[in-house]
């Protein structure tokens, strides 16, 4: 079993870094959007914000999953 523990503790850390790809796909798409409707930026960053702050949480949920079970190898 403690073998495969750092492997868990990766897959949880994928999730972190994973994230951040996924909010700057999200902030280049909200830019394009803006940039093609700028009548629409309020409404655009509305969703952005609110699809932003969903991923963040699932990162942070991923890294600190990662640390409990970094922290619990002994």
């Amino acid at each position: 079993m403690f073998a495969m523990m750092p492997i868990g503790v990766g897959i949880c850390l994928l999730t972190a870094a994973l994230s951040g790809l996924g909010m700057g796909l999200a902030t280049g798409k909200a830019v394009e959007g803006v940039a093609r409707q700028p009548e629409a930026s309020g409404k655009i960053n509305a969703l952005l914000l609110l699809g932003l702050a969903l991923t963040e949480s699932c990162a942070i949920y991923g890294f600190v999953t990662g640390l409990i079970m970094l922290f619990s190898l002994k």
